[in-house]
């Protein structure tokens, strides 16, 4: 694997270079020139949050070697007492794409899962734990594969079916490992998930959903019904293209769809740490935003998505438009996103109220120091961003 770096526009090369959450490429022979490249680890500023049915806002993240909740009666304006989620104090890998996640279940339950660094480089556990009782207690966490090889299983997602069945997805390399073994090529990761039908006590699984995931961005999941999920992450395509693939897929493990989602053609060897989103609306359209380092192109980009091509994509933001995320209520469609000026961090949004035909763009707020992603949330009808920086902690902005 060559150095990311070297093979981006100079858009994304400015955005590699200022933004606290990107670093190198996963390899382990990462040369030096890369390593320059890398922003230095700041504060672990990766938080995760949604509204419940009450619209008490509850939020996750992780402080000292635990995963801490908080919750807020008032959108964000004040938050409770922080509870730790995990009592005995563990590893935890929170920044960026590798995020703690949060999902409600049907009858208030809160489920959490995170990270878990090994000692090798780049391996990890994926962790949950949950809490039957709003969050007043939480059980011991548990690793959520059956797989227990000291190897990638990381970059988590979350979501909770409209039966109540828990899928957990991540990135795992079982795969890339075994051909290492019997000296064949690889491409990549591959995209795993398990199941768990009883609030979390215990999963089922391992399923694999695709080979050839890119190693270290983030699975964007949604639920498409009572049992079954749409998962929407980066691809490794024949021979270097890492676009796009979208799968639906059952909670019994069988994979229904699979297919390539975006065609900006991104010839590259290396993970830019980078994610997507997807949501759908009333009228059943699958709404995306992801991020492109493709020559002549690179920037954030949104679009439909529908079978084999993408409609009315365009370009977000600016030249340093990073880090996007993506959310629906009905017909209303809203993007957040982040730009770096040279001096500080500028918090973006755009909403439209006929399903991505019309936007109108607000400035939300500035950053002069680190920063998380932006985390967009729904209340009924209506968007937030919970936006963490390390001078405004746990901040959230209305975008209306």
């Amino acid at each position: 694997m060559i150095p990311l770096t070297r093979n981006l526009s100079f858009a994304f090369s400015v955005a590699l270079i200022v933004a606290t959450s990107l670093t190198q490429a996963h390899t382990e022979d990462t040369p030096p020139t890369a390593m320059k490249m890398a922003m230095k680890p700041g504060p672990a500023l990766a938080a995760t949050a949604a509204f419940d049915a009450e619209g008490t806002l509850w939020a996750v993240r992780s402080e000292a070697g635990h995963i801490l909740l908080q919750s807020s009666q008032d959108a964000g304006s004040h938050w409770s007492p922080s509870v730790k989620i995990n009592a005995e104090p563990e590893s935890i890998a929170a920044e960026g794409d590798g995020s703690p996640k949060l999902a409600l279940g049907p009858q208030g339950e809160l489920y959490v899962t995170w990270t878990k660094p090994m000692t090798k480089p780049y391996t990890g556990e994926v962790r949950f734990a949950r809490s039957l009782d709003r969050g007043k207690t939480f059980s011991p966490p548990l690793t959520v594969h059956a797989d227990r090889q000291e190897i990638t299983h990381r970059f988590d997602a979350l979501a909770v079916t409209g039966s109540g069945q828990i899928v957990v997805a991540w990135i795992d390399k079982r795969d890339l490992e075994q051909t290492k073994k019997n000296a064949t090529d690889y491409r990549g990761a591959a995209v795993y998930f398990a199941v768990s039908d009883d609030r979390g006590a215990t999963f089922r699984g391992d399923y694999r959903l695709a080979d050839h995931s890119c190693e270290c961005c983030r699975i964007a999941l949604r639920v498409d019904g009572n049992h079954e999920v749409i998962a929407f992450w980066r691809h490794v395509f024949e021979p270097d293209i890492r676009d796009h693939a979208l799968a639906r897929f059952s909670t019994d493990g069988t994979v229904k769809e699979f297919r390539r989602a975006t065609f900006d053609e991104w010839h590259v060897d290396g993970c830019p740490h980078h994610g997507p989103a997807i949501a759908r609306d009333a009228r059943g359209r699958l709404h995306a935003v992801w991020f492109t380092g493709a020559e002549g192109k690179a920037g954030v980009y949104y679009g439909r998505l529908i079978d084999g091509a993408v409609a009315a994509q365009r370009k977000v933001g600016a030249g340093t438009a990073a880090h996007a995320d993506l959310a629906v209520t009905g017909r209303r469609v809203a993007l957040a996103w982040k730009e770096f000026d040279g001096q500080r961090t500028q918090l973006f949004g755009e909403v439209s109220d006929d399903g991505g035909e019309h936007w109108r763009r607000i400035a939300l707020a500035q950053a002069d120091g680190p920063s998380d992603h932006p985390r967009l949330l729904v209340r009924g009808n209506d968007f937030h961003v919970l936006w963490n920086t390390e001078k405004e902690p746990m901040r959230v902005v209305a975008l209306k």
